[in-house]
């Protein structure tokens, strides 16, 4: 690996623990069947990538998803559902954080959407006793508020063109492999953080 200047991480699965399976489990028991084909942490259907890209409001997201399903379900039913996957913060993982700061420019990238930010940020308030991500990071970037999603290679150029940063220089660390093959095409240097692995464990 090369000399890097700035760090790229995730969110989900790199800083805040997820379980797909959770909110998979949760639909299912309201009547959603085949949730997984709609959404997964491979893959996101037309009506999912229009949440994480900020093209559709929540309002807009509820409905079309009961048009989707054929359910009645209600928003809130929903949004709890949606947000089962959601689960704590790595302390740990935050700690580290603040320690590399001094070596490294650190920024987030995170395929999300205002739903889940609204449910990560109570999360992290309430078990960290911090406001916002902001606070860990150089610059934070949500895909639902950029318009864009890995692992287009759009997304990555947008956030480099942005902080005015260079590929080469620059490490992405991300749990999914399609994120990982992205970044690599955009000329990012990578680790994908395979299961049991903390950034905290990386020589760094």
């Amino acid at each position: 690996m090369q000399k890097f200047k700035n760090i790229i991480f995730d969110l989900g699965g790199v800083i805040l623990d997820v379980d797909y399976n959770l909110t998979r489990i949760a639909f299912e028991k309201l009547g959603v069947v085949h949730f997984d084909e709609m959404y997964s942490q491979a893959n996101a259907d037309k009506l999912f990538q229009k949440l994480e890209t900020g093209e559709i409001t929540d309002d807009i997201f509820y409905k079309e998803f009961n048009r989707c399903t054929g359910l009645h379900l209600s928003d809130e039913e929903i949004r709890k559902a949606w947000n089962a996957m959601l689960l704590s913060f790595r302390q740990k993982s935050l700690e580290f954080l603040e320690q590399i700061r001094s070596k490294y420019k650190i920024y987030l990238l995170s395929n999300t959407n205002y739903v889940h930010i609204a449910a990560f940020k109570e999360t992290l308030h309430q078990q960290i006793g911090v406001k916002t991500l902001e606070e860990y990071f150089d610059e934070v970037f949500y895909s639902c508020e950029i318009g864009l999603r890995k692992p287009d290679a759009a997304c990555y150029d947008w956030v480099l063109k942005n902080l005015g940063i260079d590929a080469g220089q620059t490490l992405f660390i991300d749990d999914s492999l399609h994120n990982i093959e992205g970044a690599k095409k955009a000329g990012l240097q990578t680790i994908h953080l395979l299961p049991g692995l903390k950034i905290e464990d990386l020589k760094l």
